[in-house]
């Protein structure tokens, strides 16, 4: 019996431009089981913020488009409308924002808003859904929880407003739960301590994550598999002990080498050459080839597809297929 809980299939995200129609998420496919984290990785523009856009049903139906399958438990989430939609954003799906500060309403405080989702989600009365905020808040560690209820957003540190982010997502017991980058805008020790705080959650509350960040370090301590975003496509997937430590895509490779991480006062990091593509024209054949030290020509006139090894490690590279 499988514990899958997400699986996605030949995700397309469109989005209508004055230039013509841009394919920001072309053919992704995601499989994820219950408990299990994903890490998404990629340089800013290679569509990992809006697959969870599209995952969460987020995308404005007038400038886009969204095709494919996106099934949460068996249920078709492109099918939902009304009411179940309503139920699937943030009752069975939730989000934590890249900046808590201006996702959370600034009018009202932090307990009114995350008791107004557990009242919308799970029915609760007034008081039932407030003690249930303040559980959460002592929950995600905030101090004199008690007090912070009553808080507005601006009147917390980064920190605690990322940890009432968290709080918030967590209000309806979510099956799945969309990280996007959720600890870019704190300092060293916090992120450490947010880190820490998700991965007891998940594992506590068994539920999946896909979690987007920068950080290769962020990815390495969190994730239990790991996916590799470029030009809108998934270039490389799998278990992120793997993938980090025996990268096969030559921009995985790069992404890994473009670090501080172990290196040397004064030695020059070895970065990816060039920018990333520009997703409203993409070159030819594969789109990392312009700045692929590996690419031929076989790179630049055809596109590679995602194939599985052996192993189950998946892989959009002529060149890693052929060393395999």
């Amino acid at each position: 019996m499988t514990d899958r809980i997400l699986n996605v299939r030949d995700l397309e995200v469109r989005f209508f431009t004055e230039e013509g129609s841009v394919a920001a998420v072309n053919k992704v496919d995601i499989q994820l089981d219950r408990g299990e984290v994903l890490g998404l990785i990629g340089e800013s523009g290679s569509g990992k913020s809006v697959t969870l856009r599209a995952l969460l049903r987020l995308l404005p139906a007038h400038s886009s488009s969204v095709s494919g399958t996106i099934e949460l438990d068996g249920k078709d989430v492109l099918k939902l409308s009304g009411a179940e939609l309503r139920k699937y954003r943030g009752g069975e799906t939730s989000m934590i924002f890249q900046e808590p500060a201006t996702a959370f309403d600034p009018v009202y405080t932090v307990g009114f808003q995350i008791s107004e989702a557990i009242r919308n989600h799970l029915s609760a009365s007034r008081s039932e859904a407030r003690a249930q905020a303040l559980k959460l808040l002592k929950l995600v560690g905030i101090p004199s929880p008690e007090a912070r209820l009553d808080n507005f957003p601006h009147e917390m540190s980064g920190g605690m407003c990322q940890r009432a982010m968290i709080a918030l997502a967590l209000a309806s017991s979510p099956k799945l739960l969309l990280a996007d980058e959720p600890t870019t805008a704190l300092d060293a020790t916090v992120q450490i301590q947010v880190i820490l705080l998700l991965r007891q959650l998940q594992r506590d509350l068994r539920m999946a994550v896909i979690f987007v960040t920068h950080d290769i370090g962020v990815a390495t301590e969190i994730s239990d598999q790991v996916a590799v975003m470029y030009g809108g496509r998934i270039v490389e997937n799998g278990k992120a002990r793997d993938v980090l430590k025996s990268p096969r895509h030559p921009y995985t490779e790069g992404l890994l080498s473009s670090t501080v991480h172990g290196a040397r006062k004064g030695e020059k990091i070895d970065a990816i050459p060039g920018m990333p593509p520009n997703l409203a024209d993409l070159p030819h054949g594969c789109a990392f080839a312009p700045r692929c030290r590996y690419a031929t020509d076989a790179c630049r006139e055809g596109v590679p597809p995602l194939e599985t090894g052996s192993d189950g490690r998946r892989v959009a590279c002529f060149h890693a297929i052929e060393a395999a």
